[in-house]
């Protein structure tokens, strides 16, 4: 009859498009936490610094005028020089790379530790989980810097020390947040269902396991680097970090810096500045991911969670529709 309704054909319109959940977290990150936006900035800017260091700095860092020393910022040099000549502004340049260096190397570590111990520990559990978590414990109880001083004393300072000592103590803490990830994993029943058919321990943890903690990965990570770069500036200030003459921020303000500071102050306020910039910004942009990434700190919004009534997003006309159409009764049922 031309006079019945006509069923709505709404299959194929207002279809929701996938969105890739890194971009949806870049724009997020620039829209919702203009704190990590300029800490993005920063971080940027460090890499980019650190790897086109050769051709931003104007001077070699170890390249000398010693007929120049402790001048004041001037327009040859813009941060003045240091106490046998070398550009400040080169020098923190170079300061830079070391930074990027260490702080990134020793996170990949840190993570490669934690991912092995923790998985590992939360997985097997048992014996093997007991002993190993008072080995964690032990290690957790130590203070930080004094142990990491120890342990430089015995070995010798160097870059690749450096990375090693401070990526497996990261690493050593950052497993307990592995492990408890693992833990709540394991219990869910395709976990049972993927051991019951005969997978191995390996395809258990790669396949089932693995692709679960990747966001508390993340997290760590992006939050761990600016303590390893402000750790790697306190060992070297302390004299155990990257051995002179290798421009490290924490070695121009023990060394020159310190004893300069009344007669060329410039020698260590430009490192100290670069140091609480760049520790800063990465420390911002750390938090910032951490809030997207972590359903539990957003409220469970957006797609790594369930949407909050206030952050839904409006229904159109179509799902209005196609709601009505659903959950209305039948027409012989009506009372």
């Amino acid at each position: 009859m031309s006079g019945a309704p006509q069923p709505l054909n709404v299959a194929n319109q207002d279809a929701p498009r996938t969105r890739s959940p890194w971009l949806d977290a870049t724009r997020r990150l620039f829209t919702e936490k203009p704190l990590g936006a300029i800490g993005a900035v920063v971080t940027v800017a460090l890499l980019f610094t650190g790897l086109f260091a050769d051709l931003i700095a104007p001077y070699g860092y170890n390249e000398v005028f010693p007929q120049l020393a402790k001048s004041p910022p001037s327009a040859r040099f813009w941060l003045g020089t240091d106490h046998i000549g070398r550009d400040m502004l080169s020098r923190v340049i170079y300061g830079a790379r070391i930074s990027m260096i260490v702080g990134l190397s020793a996170s990949v570590v840190s993570s490669i530790v934690e991912l092995v111990l923790g998985m590992s520990s939360g997985y097997l559990g048992r014996k093997f989980d007991m002993i190993l978590q008072r080995v964690v414990d032990a290690v957790m109880g130590c203070p930080g810097i004094v142990l990491l001083v120890v342990v430089m004393s015995l070995v010798g300072p160097g870059m690749a020390t450096i990375i090693i000592v401070l990526g497996l103590r990261w690493g050593v803490n950052g497993s307990r947040i592995i492990r408890g990830a693992v833990l709540s994993i394991k219990s869910n029943a395709y976990v049972d269902a993927a051991i019951a058919t005969g997978c191995r321990t390996t395809q258990v943890l790669v396949r089932h396991i693995l692709p679960h903690i990747v966001a508390p990965l993340i997290i760590n990570f992006s939050t761990r680097v600016p303590g390893i770069i402000l750790t790697e500036a306190s060992l070297s200030f302390l004299g155990y970090g990257v051995p002179p003459p290798a421009p490290s921020w924490g070695g121009m303000l023990s060394g020159p810096g310190r004893e300069h500071m009344l007669t060329a102050p410039w020698i260590a306020i430009w490192p100290g500045v670069a140091l609480s910039v760049v520790v800063y910004g990465v420390n911002m942009l750390g938090d910032a991911v951490r809030d997207i990434l972590d359903p539990r700190l957003r409220g469970g919004t957006g797609r790594y969670g369930v949407r909050s009534r206030k952050m839904r997003r409006p229904a159109t006309e179509t799902e209005r529709v196609r709601a009505r159409t659903v959950t209305a009764p039948a027409p012989g049922r009506l009372k």
